[in-house]
Formats: C-alpha cells, sequence, structure tokens
C-alpha cells in the first residue's frame, strides 16, 4: 500500500514522456494525495523493532 503513490508518480513520468500533460498533472495530484492521506493514516504509529 505505501508504494501506491511511487506507482502513481512512475504513472506520471510515463504520461509526461508520451506527451500527455493533463494525464501525467492527474497522476502526480493523485500520487500527493495519496501520499499525504497515508502519511497521516500512519504518522503516531510506533515501530516496533525486536532485536
Amino acid at each position: 500500500m505505501m508504494s501506491l503513490p511511487f506507482l502513481l508518480f512512475a504513472c506520471g513520468l510515463g504520461a509526461a514522456w508520451l506527451s500527455q500533460r493533463g494525464a501525467s498533472m492527474g497522476f502526480w495530484i493523485a500520487g500527493l494525495v495519496v501520499l499525504l492521506v497515508l502519511f497521516r493514516a500512519h504518522f503516531g504509529d510506533a515501530l516496533n523493532i525486536a532485536l
């Protein structure tokens, strides 16, 4: 799930490569929104790392 924003950014780069400016901006904006939502959802989580 945490890789979803990066997949959207990659799709935005692919769309930019194909000269699809509107689709590229849409993917980038969706990627930013998903990144912020996931950051907000996991902001207070503690990492339980047992060594």
